[in-house]
Parts: structure tokens; C-alpha cells; sequence
């Protein structure tokens, strides 16, 4: 495991070589010191690059979600999203219809307080089931659907014109199981409002964190826990919820690994740590890990491959070319990198279960690629969409 002096080194050497590692630099920044794009967007002024070559340690990060509310304020061009945001944190725990909103004041304030609640509400509610195409409908039958993204929930720009395009996405396919990587407070709290058809558990509640969404009416929620990584440096974890879908036992599972090229071994060592609590999951379960990985193809090998009874979905699928890269800078610009880089940092592990119907993926599918309006992405990942149907039991094949 490297200390946070050795990260500093690493992150020196490599600026010597930009086109070398640059996906491992892009790592070692903090949110704050994203690279903007000044030349062709209209964007907030711009950010200067951190000064501390270390910027990838979890304090720095903790301390850039923490800031994301102070950034707001001090950019002009965010004033506007800094006031919708709040005016959604205070609902969190009372949030009347639309039409029953009554205010006594009639000031530009209060009426835009309504509308950005309502332009987040719309986002995710606007789509009537009728508008639905058949492979969305599949929602509602008996496949399984399940959604895995890093939302770039570090990245202050853009944040409320993001936060609807997510919810848009989030309300098309209402997928059976959400797992969402780098959330920060604010994002917490607005999907908590808007999405009250949804159990929310979370993996932390300071800085920057994991959270499993379950949809109320097809996955009965029976327990979770957090299981930590005794020698992270950045506050990671495993998320896990053991739940019921259709009758059948669920554990579901959620992490954000170790970031940096430094930190291999410490990623691999928490990647260890889920297939360990994926092998001794209940055996009558069937368990669906997904989360922002950072693995790169050689650090799997290293490890001697996959273990034995855990399968990687996207492998089981044939390697479908369209889902393979989900953070590719030749097409997401968020981050201006130069260079073209195409990682498959997020990743699908599945465990069946040892008895009873098995569950098999039918699709894979990568979401949020289009442009917003404001020629922003929602996030520089692209998130995961993935259907599974439980197929016969091997004792109901054995006796047909």
C-alpha cells in the first residue's frame, strides 16, 4: 500500500509523461481542479489546477464535497443552481404536490423555488408508462433491471441541469435496483426527494460516498451493512442489502475501489474483500455486485482471474463492444483530457445462487451518452443499464 507521500511521486513522474498514464492523473485530482472547458462552453470561471500533487487522498476529496456548496456561491453562474438546489434540501422531509404549494410572497425567489422543484419533479415523473418502449416495459415483468453509475457527484458544475438529466434517466427505466457511486449530500438529498418510490440505503453520510436504491413495489428491502476496508486511505467501503425480488433472496452489493495507479494493491485487496462476502453470501442467494471498480484488465489477471462461482456479467454477455469502455474521454469531454482513453473502470460481478432458479443476464446496455443542454454530459462515466431473468432451476431441468 502506498502512503500518501509515495501518491505524490507517483503523480510528479507522470507529469513527465503526459500521454502515458493519464487516466491515473485524471485520478489524482480532486474534483475542484477538473480541467474546465473555457473555450467552448458557457461555464462557471475557471478553476486552477491544485497545487498539492496529492490531491487524490480521500481528505482532499471530503473536503471538495464539502466545499461544492461555498463554489456555488462564489460563481455568478451558479447562483442560480445553488438557490433550486436548496430550495430542494429543504423539502426532504415534507414535500406536498405542486398544486398544493401556497406562498404568501409572490417575489421571483418563491415562484422559481416552485418551478425547480417542479423541473425536477417533471424529470423524473414526465414519462407515462404508455410512452414506454417494449424493452423498457420489461420493467415491470419479471426481468430484473439494474442500473450502475458513478455520478460524478464531485464535479460542482452543471450540477442542477445534471441532477435532472440523472433523474430523467433514473424515471425512464425505473430499474429495479440503482447503485450509484460518488454521491455527495446535495445529490443524496435531492434523489431522496424526488424518488420517494425507492428504498435508500447509503454507505456514508460525510464526503463523498456509495448508495443502493431498491424499488418499493418490486424488491421487499430485509437488511444491510457496510463492511469497511481496514487500510483504505480515501474512506472507501462495501455497501451491501440482502432483499427479495419475486421470492426470490437477493444480496446486493456496491463499492467505489481505490482510485490512483499508487494504489493497486490496496484496490486489489478490497477487490479480494468483495469476492470474499460475494462466496459467503447465503448459498440460497443470488448476489449482484456493481460498482466504479478502477480495475484495469491486468490487475484481474493478477489476482489468477476470476474466482471460481463469481462471473463478470459484461464476459458472460460475449464482451458486447458497445458496453466495453464506460470512461471514454474520446466522447466524454467533462473532463477536456486530450488524450483518448477507453477504461472499463465499472464493472458487474454476479454469484448465482447454489439452489433454486438461476439468474442470467440478458442485456447490457451503456446510458447517459447524449449531451445535455448545457453541453455537459451527466457524469464523465457512463453509467450501466443491465436486464436479468431467473431462468429454470437445474432440478427443474433435470426432471423435464
Amino acid at each position: 500500500m502506498k502512503t500518501a507521500s509515495e501518491c505524490s511521486q507517483v503523480t510528479v513522474e507522470e507529469q513527465s509523461s503526459p500521454s502515458q498514464h493519464l487516466p491515473e492523473r485524471l485520478e489524482n485530482r480532486s474534483a475542484g481542479s477538473k480541467h474546465k472547458k473555457n473555450t467552448r462552453k458557457t461555464r462557471n470561471q475557471s478553476i486552477s489546477p491544485a497545487t498539492s500533487p496529492a490531491s487524490s487522498s480521500h481528505q482532499d476529496k471530503t473536503q471538495s464535497a464539502q466545499q461544492t456548496s461555498a463554489r456555488f456561491t462564489s460563481d455568478q453562474s451558479t447562483q442560480t443552481e445553488a438557490s433550486q438546489l436548496q430550495s430542494v434540501q429543504t423539502q426532504s422531509t415534507q414535500t406536498p404536490p405542486i398544486q398544493d404549494i401556497h406562498t404568501p410572497s409572490t417575489d421571483c425567489k418563491s415562484t422559481q423555488t416552485i418551478q425547480s422543484s417542479f423541473s425536477l419533479q417533471q424529470a423524473y415523473w414526465g414519462r407515462s408508462f404508455t410512452e414506454q418502449s417494449a424493452d423498457e416495459q420489461k420493467t415491470q415483468s419479471s426481468h430484473l433491471t439494474l442500473i450502475c453509475w458513478n455520478i460524478d457527484g464531485l464535479d460542482p458544475d452543471n450540477v442542477f441541469e445534471r441532477a435532472k438529466g440523472l433523474l430523467s434517466h433514473l424515471g425512464k427505466y425505473r430499474a429495479d435496483v440503482v447503485l450509484l457511486q460518488e454521491l455527495v449530500p446535495v445529490s443524496w438529498k435531492i434523489l431522496k426527494n424526488i424518488m420517494k418510490d425507492y428504498q435508500f440505503l447509503q454507505g456514508s453520510e460525510d464526503g463523498y460516498f456509495t448508495g443502493i436504491l431498491l424499488r418499493k413495489d418490486r424488491v421487499q428491502f430485509l437488511q444491510s451493512n457496510i463492511v469497511k476496508y481496514p487500510t483504505t486511505e480515501m474512506g472507501r467501503n462495501l455497501l451491501i442489502a440482502h432483499a427479495s425480488f419475486l421470492g426470490h433472496p437477493l444480496c446486493i452489493m456496491t463499492s467505489h475501489l481505490e482510485s490512483c495507479k499508487a494504489s493497486s494493491q490496496e484496490r486489489l485487496n478490497q477487490l479480494r474483500r468483495v469476492w470474499k462476502w460475494m462466496k459467503e453470501a447465503p448459498q440460497d442467494h443470488t448476489v449482484i455486485f456493481g460498482g466504479d471498480t478502477n480495475l484495469r484488465d491486468w490487475e484481474v489477471k493478477k489476482l489468477g482471474g476470476l474466482p471460481d462461482g463469481i462471473s463478470d456479467v459484461w464476459l458472460m454477455l460475449g464482451e458486447p463492444e458497445e458496453s466495453r469502455y464506460t470512461w471514454d474521454t474520446s466522447i466524454n469531454d467533462n473532463n477536456e483530457i486530450p488524450n483518448s482513453i477507453r477504461l472499463r473502470f465499472d464493472r458487474l460481478f454476479l454469484r448465482a445462487a447454489a439452489e433454486g432458479a438461476k439468474l442470467q443476464p440478458e442485456s447490457m446496455t451503456l446510458i447517459g451518452l447524449e449531451k445535455l443542454k448545457c453541453d455537459y454530459f451527466i457524469s464523465d462515466h457512463w453509467g450501466i443499464l443491465c436486464t436479468f431473468i431467473f431462468g429454470a432451476s437445474e432440478e427443474q431441468c433435470v426432471t423435464d
